[in-house]
């Protein structure tokens, strides 16, 4: 198991008031490593996990020429010489190889995926052929048309031995799972899963559960149940500090033990700078505050910092902001510091069904879009009709962001803008 490494002590740091998007993750992309050891999983653990080495194949997959059907195989080059009339010398299954050539100007019967014999190089389709019996002896008319090699898997056809498969930072999937598997290899080297600190604060908030009734101006905590079903779609240790109150001392104690024991703190709520904001002040007095404040819309006060090796993320208290922060910066935060190698969500380009006539220079939004479909079948996307941050129902019937640049100033019915599904975040569609 290899050691883990330090964080960066100004991993955030930076000399703008207020960062727009791109700069925002090309700071990630460029300060956050990976800090995080290693430890070896079997492949039954590693669906999700992040590979720590590269995996390079031992052998060729498939190791043999073997039949993709079932069948007679034979050496096409005997074809014209006894005219697609074959002996049937000998019958193979899958998992019982022939050792020796068969007899020369002869057949085999095959089952698909059975090793094919030494000499032979193409498989007939059994419906495709004719059985005979003579002289008490078994042959099979072969139809002409056939091209040398139909119906055989080559070996190594799927892997050649010696190529890397995969690299180290990819993030496993059941398919990459399976490769793995087809080379032999029953265990891996992963990156070690992050340790999350989850933290609610506010004096307002209370837990969903029988019997709690909310008093005026109390609402329900959404955002911690919201954050841990995102945090389940990548390799991570949750640990719920519940709900805080707005209790300067109490967060501080609190920030400063979590940062003791933890790799990264996620808090909701308290990130702007109200006289009941504690999550700022007491950051600023345990660590750092590298960054705070962003030219985005919705999620302008999202936190990020440090408290020595501890990574802080303050995301805001509304939902659908602290919904969008965690897609765009704190997934890709949590995918770096466990070794992930560097991707951004897919963008596609779709026409908007809907127009903004004046939209605020010099700031990205992410607008809830729901996707439709033109007459003529093309895909295009509504925006959803509200545009509150604390307006949940927007998350639950959208297929994704609206992602809108900086320097546009309105959108036209018809014009064509990208769209990120929540698909490329690993989350179901509706």
């Amino acid at each position: 198991m290899s050691k883990s490494r330090k964080l960066l002590n100004d991993c955030f740091l930076h000399d703008k008031d207020r960062l727009r998007h791109d700069d925002v993750l090309q700071m990630i992309k460029q300060r956050i490593g990976p800090i995080m050891a290693t430890e070896t999983v079997s492949l039954a653990d590693a669906n999700g996990r992040i590979l720590a080495e590269p995996i390079v194949a031992p052998r060729n997959v498939p190791l043999s020429d073997n039949a993709a059907v079932d069948g007679y195989a034979y050496c096409h080059a005997d074809f014209e010489s006894v005219g697609g009339w074959f002996e049937v010398a000998d019958r193979i299954a899958a998992g019982h190889a022939r050792q020796t050539p068969m007899p020369k100007q002869t057949a085999a019967r095959i089952f698909t995926g059975a090793a094919v014999p030494p000499g032979l190089d193409t498989i007939a389709m059994q419906e495709d052929c004719e059985p005979h019996v003579q002289n008490d002896r078994p042959f099979i008319a072969i139809p002409p048309g056939l091209k040398a090699g139909a119906n055989c898997r080559k070996s190594g056809e799927d892997v050649l031995e010696g190529t890397t498969v995969l690299l180290s930072g990819e993030r496993l999937r059941p398919q990459d799972i399976a490769a793995i598997a087809s080379l032999g290899i029953a265990e891996i080297a992963v990156f070690q899963k992050l340790k999350i600190a989850l933290i609610s604060t506010g004096d307002e908030l209370l837990r969903p559960g029988a019997g709690t009734t909310p008093l005026p101006g109390q609402v329900f905590d959404t955002n911690s149940a919201m954050l841990k079903g995102l945090l389940e779609m990548v390799p991570v240790k949750v640990t719920d500090f519940g709900v805080l109150a707005d209790d300067a001392d109490l967060i501080r104690n609190t920030l400063a033990q979590a940062a003791g024991e933890f790799d990264m703190i996620l808090t909701s709520g308290g990130a702007s700078r109200g006289d009941e904001d504690h999550v700022i002040m007491a950051l600023d007095e345990l660590g750092q505050r590298h960054l705070w404040q962003l030219a985005i819309k919705p999620g302008r006060p999202m936190t990020m910092g440090q408290i020595g090796d501890c990574v802080f993320v303050g995301l805001p208290g509304n939902p659908v902001a602290a919904f969008v922060c965690f897609l765009l910066y704190v997934r890709q935060i949590i995918l770096r510091l466990q070794g992930c190698a560097w991707r951004l969500p897919s963008r596609f380009p779709v026409a908007a069904n809907f127009g903004i006539k004046n939209k605020k220079p010099d700031r990205r939004e992410f607008l809830r879009g729901i996707l439709g479909q033109a007459e003529g079948g093309s895909l295009t996307v509504t925006k959803f009709d509200r545009d509150g941050s604390g307006l949940i129902t927007g998350l639950r019937e959208s297929d994704g962001l609206i992602e809108i640049p900086e320097a546009a100033t309105g959108i036209h019915p018809g014009e064509i803008v990208d769209f990120i599904p929540f698909s490329e975040f690993g989350i179901l569609p509706r």
